[in-house]
């Protein structure tokens, strides 16, 4: 890692985008570093943005999990794959059928904001989904055959918690894509379309972004895709290897042991 070029980069940068879980906390357990490191950048006049792909819970529910971790959530300042996804519908699928594979709180979230559910749905929507079932899957994978579009808020293979890996939505989708020889259309991270709502709520573009996450295939996707700058912290799902087993336009700007030696570099003297 050159301390002097990452310490450039980022003090070029606008708007500082994070992961949640595998970045600035792993499951219940706060980073404390990267409490520090977002205050520090608040301070500087930074703006930023907590973006996840875990679809199980509601902005709110992350509002009051980094409120109590330390982190003050500023207004507009959460995002999350079913906000995504849910914003997509609303646009270009209005009126439509859902039948979601996802948690209670998803499913609450989508009845919110006026998308009708349904078990014969015209759209399937898959997501992480705690409470799976094999019902769940078998009606699932029955109207894809008969036609249903089907959607994915995220396509995260594995969840990290602080027992390790836990199946994530990419991983339930490939069962259903096995069953019925179809794929989803992924929204979240790195769907284009979540790069464009991230510009769309700030008023920022690429140049001035900064993609902080753990996963390669979706944090650092997000920003290598989108022409934004992606640092990668091995805090969560990446390890050192899997960066060097990755293709070179895959491989993010800089590698971090943690938000902590983003910290060092941008605040030294």
């Amino acid at each position: 890692m050159n301390k002097s070029a990452l310490k450039v980069t980022l003090a070029q940068k606008r708007l500082f985008v994070f992961d949640l879980d595998g970045t600035v906390y792993l499951g219940g357990r706060v980073f404390p570093f990267a409490v520090d490191f977002i205050r520090r950048l608040r301070q500087r006049g930074s703006r930023v943005l907590f973006f996840t792909n875990n679809a199980s819970h509601d902005p709110d529910f992350y509002r009051r999990k980094l409120e109590d971790m330390g982190f003050e959530p500023q207004e507009n300042e959460i995002l999350t794959s079913g906000d995504v996804t849910i914003a997509f519908l609303k646009r270009h699928r209005p009126g439509k059928s859902v039948f979601l594979v996802g948690t209670p709180a998803l499913c609450r979230q989508f009845r919110k904001s006026g998308i009708p559910l349904s078990e014969e749905g015209e759209i399937v929507v898959s997501s992480f989904d705690t409470t799976l079932t094999y019902g769940k899957l078998e009606t699932a994978c029955r109207l894809i055959r008969g036609g249903a579009e089907f959607l994915s808020t995220h396509p995260d293979f594995n969840c990290p918690t602080e027992q390790g890996f836990i199946p994530d939505s990419g991983a339930i989708c490939a069962l259903i894509t096995a069953s019925t020889g179809v794929s989803p259309v992924f929204f979240g991270k790195p769907c284009r379309a979540a790069f464009g709502m991230i510009c769309e709520l700030t008023g920022e573009s690429a140049e001035h972004l900064c993609v902080f996450g753990d996963r390669l295939y979706t944090d650092i996707a997000l920003g290598k895709q989108n022409g934004a700058t992606a640092l990668l912290v091995l805090t969560g799902e990446t390890t050192e290897r899997d960066v060097e087993e990755a293709a070179e336009k895959d491989r993010p700007d800089f590698v971090l042991p943690s938000l902590a030696d983003a910290a060092e570099a941008l605040f030294r003297d």
